[in-house]
């Protein structure tokens, strides 16, 4: 059995930025970011001397089984010692997946196809809308970081067909 037999398709996730994330060095913290998907694990790039970064950055998962949780850990790079953690969120994305199942084609930009409410299951520090932006379904996400003192990350999710998968 191939990837292509079992592969869904790709998620895309943009990582924006970071808003006042906690301070881990003498008065500012050196921040990236760590999305894991299963057994996939990818990264952003590091940013020097800032609780406020600005990544703007994709990173590409290819997803097998739409059950599986998006975690995300903020840390801090560090040259001398172990990189320190500055927290962590789950993302459920099912909600998303239900969006992108409806097929729903031919919307007007901005239409909203779900929203997500805050609670103590989530991470979301705000509401989140699965929305059609561009004749594609995107989930803007602003997650509160756990096991921190502060500090939030906003995200975008996007989903990718491969022509050749499984599809959803």
């Amino acid at each position: 059995m191939s990837l292509m037999d079992n592969l869904l398709g790709i998620l895309r996730v943009r990582v924006k930025r970071g808003i006042n994330l906690a301070v881990r060095d003498v008065c500012s913290s050196d921040p990236y970011v760590v999305l894991k998907i299963g057994r996939q694990k990818l990264k952003t790039k590091v940013v020097k001397k800032n609780v406020n970064p600005n990544w703007e950055e994709d990173l590409t998962f290819t997803v097998t089984d739409p059950n599986l949780p998006l975690n995300l850990i903020v840390y801090d790079h560090d040259f001398f010692s172990k990189d320190d953690k500055m927290g962590d969120a789950e993302i459920d994305l099912k909600p998303y997946i239900e969006a992108l199942r409806m097929e729903l084609s031919g919307l007007p930009d901005g239409t909203i196809i779900s929203t997500i409410h805050p609670n103590r299951s989530n991470c979301l520090a705000e509401e989140s809308y699965v929305r059609c932006i561009n004749d594609r379904i995107v989930q803007n996400i602003c997650l509160r970081l756990r096991n921190v003192e502060r500090g939030e990350v906003e995200i975008e999710l996007q989903w990718i067909d491969l022509p050749g998968s499984k599809g959803l």
